[in-house]
């Protein structure tokens, strides 16, 4: 097997079930875990994928994801890939399933099972022991020039309503596309009733230079910094991910 991940949570996934030795390509934002990846080519972005390289590399698997890699990169991929991937986990509860899938499609590589069977209940476990205590109206930001926020249908806020956290503005992005991060004037009349700000330190690097902004986005509401990684890479990171958030909603 010669694999090719073109996302950051498949490509960390890969190797907590075992499989970097097979990795022969990822984009430069695949970059945990730090060690293993280090020796792996890149093929660009996940947006930029650089076919030519990738081809060379004769993968006879690539991982791709629905919101994270273009349409048009996958179509070209089936031109010389045997196995493309295709994942789209919107909740938490869907990485049970990939997981799965993943151990299957793999399951010539020793060992695999065993650890994708771990990470599955590593995963059940914290969903058993996260609840939702409160409905708390939250805007997550992950961009500013615009503000750019998730749609409820998500993972990322889906994540978030594990423990009550209604994630603002109250509508679904669609299967893909656009509309599933949304783009703020700053004037929308709900700002008034966010209570949490959360901005992301990723895919935008906010650091303590914007909470003052933040906060006259929204008056109200008590903001933080968080953990992007944490919050929206899935996979090996979705278990850590629930433990970290009950600790912010406490």
């Amino acid at each position: 097997m010669r694999i090719a991940s073109l996302v950051p949570s498949l490509t960390e996934l890969l190797f907590a079930l075992g499989l970097g030795p097979h990795l022969v390509a990822r984009t430069g934002y695949c970059v945990h875990p730090a060690a293993g990846v280090a020796a792996v080519p890149k093929v660009g972005g996940t947006k930029d994928v650089n076919l030519n390289k990738l081809r060379r590399l004769a993968p006879t698997h690539v991982l791709v994801n629905i919101d994270e890699n273009r349409l048009d990169t996958v179509q070209a991929l089936r031109d010389f890939v045997p196995h493309v991937v295709v994942t789209h986990p919107c909740a938490p509860q869907d990485v049970d399933g990939l997981v799965a899938e993943l151990a299957q499609t793999f399951d010539a590589a020793p060992g695999v099972a065993a650890r994708a069977d771990a990470l599955r209940a590593e995963l059940r476990s914290e969903l058993a022991a996260t609840s939702a205590a409160a409905d708390v109206p939250v805007l997550y930001l992950i961009w500013r020039e615009p503000w750019m926020t998730v749609a409820r249908d998500t993972y990322i806020s889906r994540l978030l309503a594990h423990v009550g956290w209604r994630t603002l503005p109250a509508a679904d992005g669609g299967p893909h596309g656009a509309g599933r991060y949304p783009t703020l004037t700053g004037d929308e009349p709900w700002l008034a009733g966010v209570r949490e700000v959360l901005l992301s330190s990723e895919p935008y690097a906010f650091d303590a230079s914007h909470l003052e902004e933040a906060r006259a986005l929204c008056p109200q509401a008590r903001v933080r910094l968080v953990d992007g990684e944490l919050l929206s890479w899935y996979g090996p990171r979705t278990a850590a991910g629930l433990r970290y958030l009950r600790t912010l909603a406490q």
